[in-house]
């Protein structure tokens, strides 16, 4: 049994869920909500809150701030309670309320922005808030997850060796963008490594991450309004966009089996099973996805009857979601 003495300590990196008996592949999906923070996000909070402190960037009595869709907010919560420093999360009307609560728990401030940018959407207002923080009180430090190279390399470090460990002979790799963090670091790992894995990005409808159009999103966690700087699209093989109503239906059909995942592994789900009926199967290559998270946070949301009627039309039924 682990002991530890800090929060990111610990985390569980060999759990994987075979998805055969749900959608007919066998799908390996990479459980990366747990640890104390709930999410995939931790490694990439840890990892740039080590590389802020050993640059010196980060000092005692200093204020991290951070623009986050939820996940990463957390996270960065409870590494700045644990080493004392103050900790200000810039969030928007997508983020999910027990999120919110978990950040305000840990001692963070959350600010919440409603009112979307021009040509930026609501990430664009917070970027703006960032922004405007850090303008205002130079013991604010920004570590920027949309352009920071912490961000990828906590994956290069850890995520994808731990797949290849698992996986020796993988073939196919789908992975969310979010910042794409995740994915470039897999990405990279992977192509310096010269392996034949095929990196498959999975995006969200209405992002604007590898060129799509804005659109309204509600489901956070993946897609940007503006492409993140450490976005590389050279390394990916392919992109797969997903609709919400896709990405909520894989949700439900998880659930119908006893897996209650997160908003983003629906969109990957989904993502992954369009893109194998597009290419033909995966039964002669072994597959991995990445669950960034579980689904407890989307109780109010992705797995509410009332949230899914008023967003998405009151034809939208339970009914609809399950495969049983």
């Amino acid at each position: 049994m682990p002991v530890i003495s800090a929060p990111d300590a610990f985390t569980v990196d060999d759990l994987y869920v075979d998805l055969h008996g749900i959608v007919g592949h066998h799908l390996h999906l990479k459980c990366e909500g747990l640890n104390l923070a709930g999410s995939i996000k931790l490694k990439a909070a840890a990892g740039m809150v080590d590389a802020a402190e050993a640059s010196g960037l980060l000092r005692p009595g200093h204020t991290l701030v951070e623009s986050s869709s939820g996940n990463l907010g957390v996270a960065l919560s409870m590494i700045a309670a644990h080493r004392g420093y103050r900790f200000v999360c810039v969030t928007d009307t997508r983020c999910t309320e027990p999120s919110v609560r978990m950040m305000r728990a840990l001692g963070a401030r959350v600010e919440v922005v409603s009112r979307p940018t021009a040509d930026g959407g609501l990430l664009g207002a917070r970027l703006d808030r960032v922004r405007e923080l850090c303008a205002a009180d130079d013991s604010y430090v920004w570590l920027n997850q949309y352009a920071n190279e912490g961000n990828w390399r906590a994956h290069y470090a850890n995520t994808a060796p731990q797949i290849l460990k698992q996986f020796p002979d993988l073939g196919l790799l789908f992975v969310g963008a979010g910042t794409t963090g995740t994915l470039m670091g897999c990405a990279r790992f992977f192509r310096d490594e010269g392996l034949p894995v095929t990196v498959v990005a999975v995006d969200a409808v209405g992002s604007v991450t590898f060129g799509g159009e804005p659109a309204r999103r509600l489901v956070p966690g993946l897609g940007t309004s503006r492409r993140p700087e450490i976005l590389d699209p050279s390394c990916v093989d392919d992109v797969v966009h997903v609709a919400e109503p896709d990405t909520i239906r894989a949700c439900h059909r998880l659930a119908a089996h006893g897996f209650l995942f997160g908003g983003s592994t629906g969109t990957v789900v989904a993502g992954a099973l369009r893109w194998l009926a597009r290419n033909g199967g995966s039964e002669d290559r072994t597959a991995v996805l990445i669950a960034p998270d579980l689904g407890e946070r989307y109780l109010g949301s992705v797995y509410d009857e009332n949230w899914l009627h008023t967003n998405y039309g009151t034809e939208w039924t339970r009914h609809e979601h399950s495969d049983r």
